[in-house]
């Protein structure tokens, strides 16, 4: 990154509307008195290459979500290690002229767990939904933590094969139950729970008496699956706190200095 402003700072989805990005980017912004807008761009997956080429002009820096960050990796012209190793960019820069990539979600979801359940906790099995690229960020995280083993399940096995080939540690179960089994941990790795009507990634009364549950997906006051859990006596946290240490994260990156995290959290719950 180097010391001049941004020509643009954007983000980019499909849909975008629903996020709380801006909000607590633009208030961190104003905070730290830096004079950029961050704005949301709504691109469909067809549009996203020459969306690149365009950001990539005016010097721009940003986040990518869903679904294009599995996608986006292939438009920058280098990577981060663990970028590379995920296979999925959140965060980019312009650097010189090169699009470069990065991925904040896996320090962004070691931060929101560590600050949900304990930051001594140790997790000796994780239940992973879904085998996208948030998934992915989830088995690199764990491949930090030593003794911890994934198990993966998706409603496309292909995927979860296809991932287990990637993470020697993690493994790919036939079944929502042979990747519940002996879960201290079950993360939602999936879109379900963006909708209104979407049915519960995994059923209430199928998880694991003491598992602790993760959803990748936020909403205020709490994802309904997350809700249910806790009533039925689980501990539980959404994506909001993943969200925001992951825009922390960027924000670092992009600027060479931490935002004030109480800023961010404000203007997201506010």
């Amino acid at each position: 990154m180097t010391d001049r402003l941004p020509g643009r700072l954007v983000l980019l989805g499909h849909p975008v509307a629903h996020s709380l990005s801006p909000l607590f980017q633009n208030a961190a912004l104003r905070h730290a008195g830096i004079p950029l807008q961050y704005e949301a761009f709504d691109i469909p997956p067809e549009r996203l290459t020459e969306a690149a080429a365009r950001l990539r002009a005016l010097g721009a820096c940003g986040n990518v979500t869903v679904p294009h960050k599995e996608a986006f990796k292939a438009c920058c012209d280098t990577v981060t290690p663990i970028a590379a190793r995920v296979g999925a960019v959140n965060t980019f820069w312009t650097d010189d002229g090169a699009l470069v990539g990065d991925n904040t979600d896996v320090g962004g979801f070691e931060e929101a767990v560590a600050q949900a359940f304990g930051a001594s906790r140790e997790w000796r099995r994780i239940a992973l939904i879904g085998a996208g690229g948030a998934a992915a960020a989830v088995a690199a995280a764990a491949e930090r933590r030593p003794g911890c083993a994934v198990t993966a399940w998706s409603r496309t096995p292909v995927r979860a094969d296809t991932l287990a080939q990637r993470f020697p540690g993690l493994r790919a179960a036939l079944s929502l139950e042979a990747a519940l089994l002996d879960a201290d941990l079950v993360v939602n790795a999936t879109p379900l729970g963006l909708g209104g009507d979407d049915p519960f990634p995994v059923p209430i009364q199928a998880l694991p008496r003491h598992a602790c549950v993760f959803d990748l997906v936020y909403a205020r006051g709490g994802t309904p699956w997350v809700l249910a859990a806790r009533a039925a006596g689980h501990q539980g946290a959404d994506g909001l706190g993943m969200l925001i240490a992951q825009g922390a994260l960027a924000f670092e990156r992009w600027f060479g200095r931490a935002p004030a995290r109480d800023v961010m959290w404000a203007a997201a719950t506010g």
